[in-house]
């Protein structure tokens, strides 16, 4: 009876935690910021340092190259107004983020605000995925993370997601139509880290047909060393200019790796 109370009494203690924890508001982060124009057309160059950052060391600072139609409040046209007291706004399903400051030479610098959504935190631990951390919130606010792309790949069948390959996934566009253009071609499903793997080596259909046309049966993973190493159509035709026939996946990789195409 003692160890039947004290069970009761230890799952209702867990309870209250995960509970507390659960309502536990994610904290707002706030930092220095800074706006110029991008490297690429329509592109907006952001800097973000936080506070208390020694001149100089750049810690904890991230910069990325953000769409301008992703910003409101704040046009490329606007960093040639000096002295001009702007807020850019970015608002997406994760959050909203803000920088709220002065024009001068070409850049936007002051204050930055990033409000995270709570909302879509709870939708996200619902499909599965602990998010209720504000600086990964603010990652998926600036890679448009949303419910809907996530719930398309898990609809598609990919698995191994995680909250955390969510964003390399985002980072090389990683969508149903490119899950769709890898199973197409016969291949199994890949896995979470395995689209990453050929998304980031540009791995594509067209090339895959064209190696496929010489006779080889690529794996998946033998497409992910063919990109590393420029196993091309050319390459392999070269090599068979030269003499060298019947050569596998496997040796034209160890002819690139030695460099005895040279």
């Amino acid at each position: 009876m003692l160890k039947r109370s004290l069970f009761v009494l230890a799952a209702a203690l867990i309870s209250a935690v995960i509970a507390l924890h659960a309502a536990t508001p994610l904290e707002p982060i706030h930092a220095n910021c800074t706006i110029s124009a991008g490297e690429r057309p329509g592109k907006l160059r952001l800097q973000i340092e936080k506070y208390g950052c020694p001149a100089k060391n750049h810690c904890d600072n991230s910069n990325s190259d953000e769409s301008a139609s992703r910003f409101t409040g704040i046009s490329i046209a606007d960093l040639s107004r000096n002295g001009a007291h702007l807020t850019a706004t970015l608002a997406a399903e994760a959050g909203v983020f803000t920088c709220t400051g002065n024009v001068h030479d070409g850049e936007l610098t002051g204050d930055s605000l990033f409000t995270p959504n709570a909302a879509f935190a709870s939708r996200m631990q619902q499909m599965g995925f602990d998010v209720d951390d504000s600086d990964k919130l603010q990652v998926y606010a600036f890679l448009n993370v949303e419910t809907a792309w996530v719930q398309s790949l898990q609809q598609i069948g990919v698995h191994d997601l995680t909250a955390d390959n969510l964003i390399a996934l985002r980072i090389f566009n990683v969508d149903p139509d490119y899950v769709r253009s890898i199973t197409a071609l016969g291949y199994p499903m890949p896995d979470a880290d395995k689209l990453i793997g050929l998304a980031c080596q540009g791995v594509n259909a067209q090339e895959v047909k064209e190696i496929r046309a010489l006779g080889y049966h690529p794996t998946l993973d033998e497409l992910i060393q063919i990109r590393i190493f420029k196993i091309t159509p050319e390459f392999i035709h070269h090599m068979q200019d030269r003499g060298l026939k019947n050569l596998t996946i496997s040796k034209l990789v160890q002819i690139r790796i030695f460099k005895l195409a040279d």
